[in-house]
């Protein structure tokens, strides 16, 4: 199997999903390849009437599908087919992933593709196992907990792995009986769209997946205010979440899920495995060039060991290659958009012109397409923007501590508490960290998220609010109501 391609020989869908049909309408944004620059496609923007036309859908699908009233075993075996379908399809569906976003075409076809149907098949697995309790009362009476669907599920997913973030909002959704209305992002909605086109395929009635295309400020911003919508599911930048919670609180209160930015770190104690700890803080800041939430982009580390630790990631640091995500070998990713590479070498530049030591990197390929060096940054203060804000790219920051509490007070961040990793043989030390780290998940000698589906993620601060993954995200998409009978 090639999987090499060019884009020019792909059919790209160019038009909303709404009803199980593709919806034509003016094509009004641009989509670029990051690996070239180049304007591969235009996509349409949908406005307030568009949204509400793929709600109208998708209550009409539950209404005449009883999707959410079918025997659980049901909806179980119609996202198993669909995943299947997934599984079948990887390949158009890891080029449609490829081709205008970050993802090598190798690294989506065996990662995220696949995880993308596991996924689906781990939230399937609930719709059957997971219902209301009985509760105990009085003798002269009958209590329970009923779980219900919401209804209709207003989804927003970022660009950065664009098929398994829709798998993140559409699986536990569906699973728990409700439909959506998924907007991806505008610079990556290819698979998602052909994602979605599949869902009919495998017999998930038409209307309960619906992906219009557009940005937030528009297409966004008409689905987190629209009446219709019941419940609101988020993943992307602090910033764009606190202006959903605005525009929620003015138009309507409805139940929300975020997951939001990171400034994580990974604190490495001198007993720590150096070999291990290289490879985890590698693996924490360089896969997809950076541009994932929980990237480890503060490294702190111990006196005794920082410089070798330092001198061994510089080297690291400089072997990447990048390539175009279309060519068979995987090579580093590039940012994913021209503005953004300028935004994080700013960020860079400020943190050099205060003070800080540029270990390895700071500036881009000298190629064509938005790539940018590994980039490891000494000699910051707190106050430091490359330790403030979240980057998004390639880049972390190189710190030092004596002791524990030392640690721990340069690990906690004044916004944000996603993630957080641990190096240490000491397991009374871990365990001691691990309840002292404000963060949503701490990894213990390693670093990032395995395939156990069953761990919720989400953060703390201003990180996100509630859980996706898990037992947590299928209970996200549904509420309860008490029953109480006198007999």
């Amino acid at each position: 199997m090639t999987l090499a391609f060019s884009p020019a020989d792909l059919t790209l869908p160019c038009a909303h999903f709404i009803g199980g049909e593709y919806v034509r309408d003016t094509a009004a944004m641009e989509v670029r390849a990051p690996s070239t620059g180049a304007v591969i496609a235009r996509v349409p923007v949908a406005d307030a009437a568009m949204v509400d036309r793929a709600v109208g859908a998708a209550r009409q699908a539950l209404a005449v599908s009883g999707w959410s009233g079918l025997r659980p075993r049901e909806r179980l075996a119609a996202l198993h087919r669909w995943a299947d379908l997934i599984e079948a399809e990887a390949l158009t569906l890891a080029r449609l992933e490829a081709v205008c976003s970050s993802r090598p075409v190798s690294h989506a076809l065996t990662g995220d593709v696949a995880v993308t149907a596991e996924q689906i098949r781990f939230f399937a697995e609930f719709a059957d196992k997971e219902g209301g309790d009985l509760v105990p009362t009085g003798d002269g009476s009958f209590g329970f907990i009923a779980a219900e669907p919401y209804g209709v599920v207003g989804a927003i997913a970022p660009w950065n792995f664009p098929i398994s973030m829709a798998g993140w909002k559409l699986g536990p959704a569906l699973a728990a009986g409700n439909a959506v209305v998924l907007k991806p992002s505008e610079m990556t909605p290819f698979s998602t769209l052909y994602m979605a086109e599949l869902s009919v395929r495998a017999g998930i009635p038409a209307g309960l997946v619906n992906v219009v295309l557009g940005d937030g400020a528009v297409t966004g911003t008409a689905i987190t205010a629209h009446p219709g919508i019941d419940k609101v599911s988020f993943t992307g930048s602090t910033r764009a979440g606190a202006a959903i919670m605005e525009n929620i609180a003015r138009t309507g209160i409805k139940p929300m899920t975020l997951e939001l930015g990171g400034k994580s770190p990974m604190v490495v104690f001198d007993d720590a495995d150096p070999d291990l700890a290289a490879d985890c803080l590698e693996r924490g800041i360089l896969p997809n060039a950076g541009q994932f939430c929980v990237a480890g982009s503060r490294i702190l580390v111990q006196r005794g060991i920082a410089d070798a630790l330092a001198a061994k990631l510089a080297e690291r640091f400089a072997r990447p290659a990048p390539a175009a995500t279309w060519e068979e070998e995987a090579g580093f990713s590039p940012i994913i958009s021209e503005p953004q590479l300028q935004r994080i070498d700013g960020i860079v530049q400020a943190a050099r012109a205060q003070g800080g030591e540029i270990l390895c990197g700071g500036g881009r390929f000298d190629r064509v397409g938005s790539f940018y060096r590994p980039t490891l940054i000494a000699g910051v203060s707190a106050t430091n923007p490359a330790v403030t804000e979240e980057i998004f790219g390639p880049v972390a920051t190189f710190q030092t501590f004596e002791t524990e509490d030392e640690a721990m007070q340069l690990a906690a961040h004044p916004t944000y508490g996603l993630c957080a990793g641990l190096f240490t043989r000491d397991l009374s030390r871990a365990l001691r960290c691990t309840r002292r780290l404000e963060a949503g998940t701490v990894w213990v000698n390693r670093y990032g998220r395995s395939r156990d589906h069953i761990l919720p993620t989400g953060g703390w601060k201003a990180s996100g609010l509630g859980k996706d993954l898990g037992r947590e995200a299928f209970a996200a998409n549904r509420r309860t109501k008490s029953v109480l009978i006198d007999l």
